[in-house]
């Protein structure tokens, strides 16, 4: 299994922005092959060195992992990511 974690820094953070992004990225969930579980959800913390939105998953294995990069269903997930965020960090590791 592979653990998937994104982390991302909105250039706005509406209440309106956060919930459609939230909505979308949970949106992926049963739909991509290998994707095991999705979690998406907002900072509640708040301090400096809290990101806005972060982004759990757990894949089958490596090779799920990269097809989910260049899947129909995370396409326009990933373009709606491109467009709201500031900056992002990610890790990959095997669970």
């Amino acid at each position: 299994m592979v653990r998937h974690i994104v982390m991302f820094w909105l250039k706005e953070t509406t209440p309106e922005i956060i919930t459609e992004t939230i909505k979308l990225l949970k949106s992926m969930e049963g739909r991509i092959p290998g994707l095991v579980t999705i979690e998406a959800g907002s900072d509640v913390i708040g301090d400096e060195r809290s990101c806005d939105i972060c982004l759990n998953c757990l894949f089958t294995d490596l090779s799920a992992l990269k097809n989910y990069r260049t899947h129909p269903v995370h396409l326009p997930v990933q373009a709606h990511m491109h467009r709201v965020r500031e900056r992002s960090a990610s890790a990959d590791y095997i669970v």
